[in-house]
């Protein structure tokens, strides 16, 4: 009875505590002119339940305070904002002190001269430099033959086996950036840099606490050691006579050539963000493009239809040309499709540089806004029956120009990457739908999310087409 009472009191204390803790982190934060919303812990705020039920978190929020509240993640105040005018105005007006606010733990590991880190000034001359590696001219004299070369050798074994597809995308996604900016393929450094890049990925998206076991521990680590790798491989350039190699790394140190006159900190920075940025956005795009065309076998034939029309015209081994890129229209609406109903990037993050009125509140300097766009892609005035899959919704233009879509970001940061990442996956699309037939295997299981259904290690039987 004694050790009864004991529990029962700790219990209780605990639940006193744990109240005491939660009101006084709302009254800290209840000032006049702020809009309603839930703050959650000190310090840790509603990370953990935002990190751990990711939309269906921020939709519960919305049904209690609106489309503009107030919370606390990833370690930061943050203003959630579901409005499409007023995110049009957030995403526009940088100059106006809206600069980018991503979570510390994320600028601390992917770099300090980072584009999404920088503004003004900086991020203009940062964004020219990246954007000289990515232009269409370069996508087609250089990068397009490269990535050809490597998705043909990247899927020339599939044939008769059952793979997971979403560790075959991620190692494809990551495995080809590689070969772009640095030529580097199947060597031992490629396996190295990729095992230390997923642990940066993993602490890029970890509250900063900096103690043995986090993953933000273990992510700054690989930032270390992917700096080292990346010295290394700029002084063997350097030091090299070589000079056939045309790839993203070779543009950067070729100063006379280069308008753009980058130090090797800003070159390291830049390459781990061009690995990052395409990464997830490349990987999960074209294994939910998977999912969805075996899904829906009347997509699949005018998508195979298309692509085996571009074949047609070729002897077996000739690779795509940027002509044929071009000619792949219902591959680009699949693609559009498929990043609109699978939404891989939920919103982008800003801060205000100093207080400002937004919507009718006011905004304290240093806070966060979270310019939520996933809903965008669900609203059933701008997407009629916005939860089918239905590529021939883009096969006019025009819907890819307007102001609502945000699938690539918005205003002047919108993704730089996006048509480098249009012709990887449509390249990959190519060589999958033309070689081969597939089928799920069973017992996969499927994580549900409120709108879509994502493969968790999604496992898929390949024949030869």
């Amino acid at each position: 009875m004694a050790v009864f009472a004991v529990v029962f009191a700790v219990a209780l204390s605990l639940v006193c505590i744990s109240a005491t803790l939660l009101r006084w982190n709302e009254l800290r934060y209840r000032k006049k002119g702020l809009p309603s919303g839930t703050m959650g812990w000190p310090v840790f705020g509603e990370t953990t339940e935002f990190l751990k039920h990711g939309p269906n978190f921020i939709k519960n929020q919305r049904a209690r305070y609106g489309d503009f509240f107030k919370s606390h993640i990833l370690g930061c105040p943050t203003i959630v904002s579901m409005d499409p005018e007023v995110n049009k105005y957030i995403l526009m007006n940088e100059s106006k002190g809206l600069v980018p606010g991503y979570p510390q733990s994320m600028l601390d590991i992917l770099g300090k001269c980072n584009i999404a880190a920088v503004h003004g000034s900086t991020h203009k001359y940062m964004r020219g430099a990246l954007l000289s590696l990515i232009s269409p001219t370069m996508i087609r004299s250089h990068i397009l033959p490269k990535i050809d070369h490597f998705i043909r050798s990247h899927l020339a074994n599939w044939h008769h086996h059952v793979i997971d597809i979403q560790q075959k995308t991620k190692e494809m996604a990551f495995m080809s950036s590689l070969k772009q900016i640095a030529g580097i393929e199947s060597s031992s450094i490629a396996q190295e840099f990729m095992h230390e890049f997923f642990k940066l990925v993993l602490g890029t998206l970890s509250l900063p606490i900096d103690l043995p076991g986090t993953n933000y521990r273990r992510g700054f680590q690989a930032r270390k050691n992917i700096v080292n790798i990346l010295r290394k491989l700029i002084e063997e350039r350097r030091a090299s006579k070589e000079t056939e190699e045309v790839d993203m790394l070779s543009c950067l140190l070729k100063e006379e050539e280069n308008k753009y006159k980058l130090s090797d900190e800003e070159i390291i920075d830049l390459i781990i963000t061009l690995l990052y940025s395409g990464y997830e956005t490349v990987s999960t795009t074209s294994m939910m493009a998977v999912k969805y065309l075996h899904d829906h076998p009347h997509v699949l034939q005018d998508l195979r239809k298309e692509h085996l029309a571009i074949r047609a015209k070729k002897k077996p081994d000739e690779p795509i040309t940027w002509e044929d890129y071009k000619a792949m229209r219902f591959t680009r609406a699949v693609i559009f499709e498929t990043s609109r109903l699978a939404t891989i990037v939920n919103g982008v993050l800003r801060k205000t540089t100093q207080e400002m009125e937004i919507n009718g509140f006011m905004i304290p300097k240093g806070w966060r806004i979270y310019v939520y766009t996933r809903e965008v892609n669900y609203d059933p005035y701008l997407y009629p029956d916005p939860l089918t899959f239905n590529p021939w919704r883009w096969m006019e233009k025009s819907l890819e120009s307007q102001h609502y879509f945000l699938i690539f970001g918005g205003g002047t940061r919108q993704c730089p990457g996006k048509e480098l990442g249009i012709a990887e996956i449509s390249t990959f699309l190519h060589y999958f739908v033309t070689r081969y037939r597939w089928e799920e295997t069973e017992g996969n299981k499927l994580v549900k999310f409120p709108r879509v259904e994502a493969p968790n290690g999604l496992r898929i039987r390949v024949s030869s087409y």
